[in-house]
């Protein structure tokens, strides 16, 4: 009564079955793979935000490269801004996702290096291609402290560096290009601002990075290995009601006519 296995229909079905098992366990380790990795970055961005403030060049100086490690750590500097090459970055939306500017100001440390502080975002107005009014910074010397980030790349935020930008205004914040622009030393990478606040939130200041769901992916490996269980179970079910089906048409089949007497 199995010999319907060995049919077209049925050896295409036990191959689609066969090959989706170890697709499925491949997804779900996949998956549980992304959930290791996404656990692992909140575990280091949740150490970096508690870990008590240092001061900005004991992680960083001109040129140099901002790892994960001193992603989101805390740092202080002792200077004074420079709103007079102050930039805007193009392209940044806020909490409500309104398109508008992050605001870089210089911020130049008493030893001369420069610092570049992302102050917070304000909103688009216009034409956009005239610098924007940008609320002013305290003056004169004062300490900050900042969340450290690294330079933004296209390649790894996906924003395109265009050229040709009106005066004063750029699409990625990267030391290198702006210590090409101050003619200064800059040290690598850039921090969000925490303090001093901003008067009246505005600039509005850049929330703490959220952590990522790794509940979820660790849901979907589950899902996926569960799904890879049900697909021998779903066969041998599809298998015995085949072979009912056939044993239940033999059963009703009408008998052969008898041959008529003579």
């Amino acid at each position: 009564m199995y010999r319907f296995l060995l049919s077209r229909q049925w050896v295409i079905l036990t191959l689609v079955a066969v090959l989706l098992i170890p697709t499925m366990i491949w997804l779900g380790f996949w998956q549980m793979h992304r959930y290791e990795e996404r656990t692992a970055r909140n575990d280091l961005v949740a150490h970096a935000l508690e870990a008590s403030p240092v001061p900005v060049e004991s992680l960083t100086a001109p040129g140099e490269r901002i790892t994960t490690r001193e992603r989101y750590r805390t740092v202080t500097a002792q200077g004074r801004f420079d709103t007079d090459r102050e930039v805007v970055v193009r392209r940044r939306t806020d909490s409500d996702d309104n398109i508008g500017y992050h605001v870089l100001t210089p911020f130049v440390l008493n030893d001369g290096k420069v610092l570049l502080v992302n102050r917070g975002w304000i909103p688009a107005d216009g034409s956009q291609t005239a610098f924007p009014k940008v609320p002013a910074p305290p003056r004169g010397e004062l300490t900050l402290t900042g969340r450290l980030m690294p330079d933004e790349t296209t390649e790894a935020s996906g924003i395109k560096d265009l050229q040709g930008l009106p005066d004063r205004q750029v699409m990625l914040i990267n030391s290198e290009q702006q210590a090409e622009r101050l003619d200064a030393p800059v040290l690598g990478g850039y921090v969000v601002l925490k303090t001093p606040e901003p008067k009246n939130d505005s600039p509005e200041p850049i929330g703490k990075p959220g952590n990522e769901n790794a509940a979820l992916n660790f849901a979907y490996a589950i899902q996926w290995w569960l799904f890879a269980a049900a697909v021998p179970v779903g066969w041998w079910f599809l298998v015995r009601r085949e072979k009912r089906d056939r044993e239940t048409a033999e059963d009703v089949r009408p008998a052969e006519a008898e041959p008529a007497a003579v």
